[in-house]
């Protein structure tokens, strides 16, 4: 077999893939379009189809022609909430965007599907094509694993195009790759009074201010710098008129860290939040709203076999190190499961005037690397099964 011959191949179908959802993006929880699309994709290629019944995830199953073990690749699938700037002829046009890149991931898993069909025979064991909706907000992963999608998967295989990285170069890195993210809601409650007598009431907006700026002491005071930590107050609402004290104030954050001892962190937040509210006879409660674990390649075995699949295909120059990041992945929720890596494909492309980063409303890619993101992942496949 020979997969780069068939990535060329294939190059044509992976790119109009690209081109295809890149025109129609739906945002987390809504991918109803997306689902029957990806269905239609798959059943196309031959591969069996397995929908999702109480989310808009789709698996494909390839059935190799020889036992083995199964290994997964996984696309999310989801567009943001961005109105598109980049004037290409198949730019969104319905106020979404695929300005994080799961078009391209789509298109490359759909690519690696078409790849490994057509040698299904030779494949040592099974391959799960996963197309996970909502990982923009960090549920879809959840949500496909309660449906089982996991249960008999013994690896799994992801990947992020990322705009800060020269196109062509591949990072399969060991050790820390994303943070986790745990994200909360502060609520604080004081006593509404006239603003000519603020001895009367209790202000929620000056208490808030305060909670704010103990939290940041925590970053740089309470935290081991060693730690990478992020704390972001990202909304801060309250109050009903310029002369009443706010008897609430509600604000919205996140941490991202990689610590292992996040239950103290967040004990921590609390802490803090509910003694500043008290100093100023206050009251203020905290939620978590929702969480993803750090994205983390431990598993060295897996680790080697992405990088080698690179080697094979496109040399060891192919091979390059993107720094560790603090956005986060719900990627990690599969490899709570299961052994996986996660890797990350440039597509910079100066020249071509592709330099704007992911979320960027004329965010783009070079989508010359897309059949090479295929390959990769095909091979990666192929050697894990044979490995196993």
């Amino acid at each position: 077999m020979n997969i780069k011959e068939l990535a060329e191949q294939y190059k044509d179908y992976i790119v109009e893939k690209r081109r295809f959802y890149h025109t129609c993006p739906e945002v987390s929880g809504e991918e109803t379009k997306t689902k029957e699309n990806l269905i239609k994709d798959l059943k196309e290629l031959g591969i069996e189809v397995y929908p999702c019944e109480n989310c808009n995830g789709v698996v494909g199953l390839i059935k190799g022609g020889k036992p083995g073990k199964t290994v997964a690749l996984r696309s999310d699938t989801d567009g943001l909430k961005v109105e598109e700037k980049t004037d290409l002829p198949f730019a969104s046009k319905n106020g979404n965007m695929h300005a994080c890149g799961h078009d391209a991931h789509m298109a490359m898993v759909l690519g690696a599907g078409k790849i490994l069909s057509s040698i299904k025979d030779e494949l040592c064991g099974n391959v799960k094509l996963i197309f996970q909706p909502a990982e923009e907000i960090v549920q879809g992963a959840k949500d496909m694993i309660n449906e089982g999608v996991m249960e008999d998967v013994d690896a799994i295989y992801g990947v992020h195009v990322w705009g800060e990285f020269n196109s062509g170069l591949m990072d399969f890195s060991s050790g820390n790759r994303m943070a986790g993210a745990y994200c909360f809601k502060i609520t604080v409650d004081g006593i509404a009074t006239h603003g000519s007598s603020p001895h009367m009431g209790v202000d929620a907006i000056v208490t808030s201010a305060s909670i704010i700026q103990n939290l940041q002491t925590y970053v740089s005071r309470e935290n081991n710098p060693l730690n990478p930590l992020v704390l972001t107050i990202g909304t801060i609402n309250g109050g009903s008129r310029f002369n009443i004290i706010a008897n609430k104030v509600v604000m919205e954050g996140a941490i991202r860290t990689f610590s292992t001892n996040v239950d103290k962190i967040l004990e921590d937040l609390k802490r803090i939040v509910t003694n500043t509210a008290n100093s100023f006879n206050a009251k203020a409660d905290v939620e978590i709203t929702f969480y993803t674990l750090p994205v983390i390649n431990k598993n060295e075995d897996l680790n080697n076999i992405a990088k080698n699949a690179v080697k094979k295909l496109y040399g060891e120059e192919s091979l390059s190190s993107l720094p560790t990041l603090m956005g986060s992945e719900d990627f990690s929720f599969f490899m709570e499961k299961v052994p996986g890596v996660y890797g990350f494909i440039g597509i910079k492309n100066e020249e071509k005037g592709i330099i704007y980063t992911n979320h960027h409303e004329k965010f783009t890619i070079d989508e010359n690397v897309l059949h090479k993101g295929s390959a990769v992942a095909s091979q990666f496949v192929v050697d894990f099964l044979n490995d196993n």
